[in-house]
């Protein structure tokens, strides 16, 4: 089982003067830890169940390459980039460039936009949901038709493209893992099986609810003729850790075991944001002892 770390507060008891130093940090102490991936929203106000909008917000694609300039290894996504915000071919073209410039270290994380206020306070068009959601799926075919080559020109319903030309091409091959984010029955997690290679999930639903939607998905595969076992499965949670558990908090131990648990639903990788992130503790803990212990841990149907 592989483990990812979410960064989506960047409001420090140290100011705004040492985000980046600070961000760097997190970043660093996250690779030297052993998480596989490294994740930040694709948000431009704070979302309210974190805090108010006023809050430090940094721009995705720029943190991710900020971060890959502090790292070497450790994967790097969006969680989740909204279709509204970018042109599906400048969208292509990002995700690419963060993918040569860290030799390979890209995740798109993609999905169909939800916060209408910071659309509206920042001029974007927010349209309706039916609507989202096509410009979603045309934005999935016009990756895979970028990242395999074609130039061809694309004509979908909201998008035309007169040359979809993407150069240089992704290090990656056939192209960096596009994760979609939602656990939409109908549509979101159709199509997962259909052009996804990983889902999210919130780990917070239960077993019995992760189980359904697994099911769900398991079910879109084999009507669309994908092998399940090709789509990687991923939940998002937020994990407090400390040594002696405090104020109930995770200690190693109940950490090691809730983790357990996801894998044995047959969750490929835990990304979880951590409260207490700007501590050294969580970092050592996961490093000495969470992470060697996860990484044993097999994944029910692998």
């Amino acid at each position: 089982m592989r483990l990812g770390l979410q960064v989506p507060n960047f409001t420090w008891s140290n100011g705004q003067g040492q985000l980046g130093d600070t961000f760097g940090l997190i970043a660093q102490r996250a690779e030297r830890a052993g998480f596989y991936s490294l994740w930040v929203m694709d948000h431009f106000f704070q979302i309210r169940v974190i805090g108010p909008p006023e809050l430090e917000m940094l721009e995705s694609w720029s943190a991710l390459a900020f971060a890959a300039g502090r790292t070497n290894h450790i994967k790097l996504g969006t969680m989740v980039t909204g279709v509204t915000y970018r042109h599906p071919g400048l969208l292509v073209k990002t995700a690419t460039t963060l993918d040569v410039l860290s030799h390979g270290r890209a995740y798109l994380g993609i999905g169909a936009a939800w916060n209408e206020e910071e659309h509206q306070g920042l001029g974007v068009s927010f349209p309706a949901l039916s609507e989202r959601f096509e410009r979603l799926e045309e934005a999935l075919q016009i990756a895979h038709q970028m990242w395999s080559g074609e130039q061809k020109a694309y004509e979908g319903k909201h998008y035309h493209l007169a040359r979809p030309l993407n150069s240089p091409q992704a290090v990656q091959k056939p192209h960096p893992p596009i994760l979609i984010g939602g656990m939409g029955e109908r549509k979101t997690l159709r199509m997962v099986a259909q052009y996804g290679d990983a889902c999210n999930l919130f780990a917070r639903m239960g077993k019995e609810e992760l189980q359904r939607k697994l099911a769900v998905l398991r079910d879109h595969c084999q009507s669309v003729g994908r092998p399940y076992e090709q789509i990687e499965r991923t939940t998002l949670d937020t994990m407090h850790i400390t040594g002696d558990g405090r104020n109930g908090t995770f200690t190693p131990t109940s950490a090691i075991a809730h983790l357990a648990e996801l894998a044995a639903l047959g969750i490929d990788q835990a990304i979880f944001s951590m409260p207490n992130v700007t501590d050294v503790e969580p970092f050592d803990l996961l490093a000495t002892q969470i992470i060697p212990a996860v990484e044993k841990i097999a994944v029910a149907g692998r």
